[in-house]
């Protein structure tokens, strides 16, 4: 007989799955949905590719590709979400694949689970971040003459992390706050932007251009491989919303308002994002101009082009500010996972990961490794050009693997599955099978040449850097994780951040 998960308190819930409340739970559900919503950052995600997608499809993939996007990615959040509700706790994603999969074979998938949901979690800080950095120089060239190097733009990276790392270790209630005041600044932010560029130039292209206009910049001859791999755009801009999960054990009624925020923030992110994109494709003033710009940011040039410097450069500070809510609160949800996964023993050295400050009961040790893991992720920057589109290849593989295991495994399960009070009822099924097949296509297509002909300066090393992760962490399990990793019998796993009864595991569904 399932447990009642619908009428037990939180600190109660979270007793049923196996953990002690440790955390601060005061997050209430309108915050839970602030944190994912800054996360996916349309202001952030959008802007920061947009040149990419003004290369690889040109305006059509840029617009039809948001909408068609948008509606896969609400498929696969639907069915995290009703996961969600019934598993509300900070190991989230790995955590359902235990608590779902066959028993003999639950520790492997959740094993796997966790590490690409850490390595997706690092690279989207890492994307989040470098955008940033690549965007304030930008404007530091424009204002001061601070030239847009890729070791300046490194520099800068390397301050913005470490800025989010401090903020997240000492300004704890000024995150929180900060997060609340990114919603207002996102939907506040993307009015201003559009509505400037649809009032003020006096050139606008046509409707037929903003929603037709195909460009193959790539090098590439089939233009169907141009639109595809142009989705990757719209695709890394969509990643996060797994944050509203990871926050469950700091929110308030949360097998309800974590589901909610993982899903609003994708319907919100949706609607702003299109407005958005339609708001600088209209505002175009010289395609290839904004593609050759000094500034290294088409956006950039896009808004001087079509407001004029002064006001322009008014513009590019809203996108910068927003895209540092951004990763801030990034950083925020990768140390959550980070915490929780090194409180199950995953990462080498878990006992520090693990550890909060006795005073804010935040992980701070998490958050350094969040954004020194990251920091390394955008070093090959440096001597490689397309480093960035791998970066944010990368989050996107890394995470949407993590994101739709659970949902297979909850496929499996059929009306064995423990719903938790916010679910899909009927839809379960096609919406999941929907979101498993989806990301089975992206996987294979965010792996494969961005640009032709393919040298050492525009190789994609995403498929590199997931099968190095995929090494170590494949050779630890089979050398020694497999033997204690969530085994409660384990001497390893008898840890004061874990309840158990009588050395044994909490019965699973």
């Amino acid at each position: 007989m399932p447990l009642d998960v619908s009428r037990v308190s939180d600190e109660e819930r979270l007793k049923q799955l196996g953990y002690q409340q440790t955390l601060s739970r005061s997050m209430s559900g309108r915050a839970n949905f602030g944190v994912s919503f800054t996360i996916i950052s349309i202001l952030s995600g959008c802007m920061t590719l947009y040149g990419y997608g003004m290369n690889t499809g040109g305006p059509a993939v840029i617009m039809w590709g948001w909408l068609f996007v948008g509606l896969m990615t609400l498929f696969v959040g639907l069915s995290m979400a009703e996961v969600c509700s019934s598993y509300p706790t900070s190991a989230g994603l790995y955590f359902w694949a235990h608590r779902m999969a066959p028993k003999r074979s639950a520790a492997a998938w959740a094993w796997f689970t966790g590490w690409f949901n850490t390595l997706g979690q690092i690279a989207v800080t890492a994307g989040i971040d470098f955008g940033a950095a690549n965007f304030l120089n930008a404007l530091l060239d424009l204002q001061f003459g601070y030239a847009a190097t890729p070791g300046h733009t490194i520099s800068l990276f390397g301050i913005i992390l470490a800025l989010h790392g401090v903020l997240n270790t000492f300004g704890v209630r000024i995150v929180a706050l900060l997060n609340e005041a990114s919603i207002w600044w996102h939907i506040l932010g993307v009015a201003v932007i559009c509505g400037a560029l649809v009032l003020i130039p006096d050139h606008h292209q046509s409707t037929r251009f903003v929603f037709g206009e195909f460009v193959n910049n790539t090098g590439f001859s089939s233009s169907g491989y141009v639109v595809l791999v142009g989705l990757l755009m719209a695709q890394y801009t969509f990643t996060g919303y797994d944050a509203s999960a990871h926050m469950t054990e700091e929110t308030i009624d949360a097998s309800i308002a974590g589901p909610k925020g993982i899903v609003r923030s994708i319907l919100v992110s949706l609607a702003a994002g299109f407005v958005l994109l339609f708001g600088f494709t209209y505002a175009i003033q010289s395609y290839t101009g904004a593609l050759e710009s000094d500034t290294g940011v088409p956006p950039a040039q896009i808004l001087m082009d079509a407001l004029g410097s002064a006001a322009g450069k008014w513009m590019l500070l809203i996108v910068i500010v927003a895209q540092l809510f951004c990763g801030m609160a990034s950083v925020t949800a990768n140390s959550r996972m980070i915490y929780a996964f090194s409180r199950d023993g995953a990462l080498p050295f878990s006992k520090t990961w693990h550890r909060l400050n006795p005073a804010s009961r935040t992980p701070t040790n998490a958050v350094w490794l969040a954004t020194g893991g990251a920091f390394a992720l955008g070093l090959p920057y440096l001597w490689n050009n397309t480093a960035y589109a791998a970066v944010t290849s990368i989050a996107t593989i890394g995470l949407y693997l993590a994101y739709v295991i659970p949902t297979f495994l909850r496929l499996r399960q059929g009306s064995r599955f423990e719903r938790g009070p916010w679910h899909l009822g009927s839809w379960s099924t096609i919406v999941g099978t929907i979101a498993v097949a989806w990301v089975l296509v992206i996987t294979v297509l965010f792996m494969l040449p961005q640009s032709s002909p393919v040298t050492a300066d525009t190789f994609n090393y995403a498929p590199i850097a997931v099968g190095i992760v995929m090494a170590f962490c494949g050779t630890w399990w089979l050398v020694s994780a497999r033997k204690w990793f969530l085994n409660p019998a384990h001497p390893r796993n008898f840890s004061p951040h874990r309840e158990r009864t009588r050395g044994e595991e909490v019965p699973r569904p």
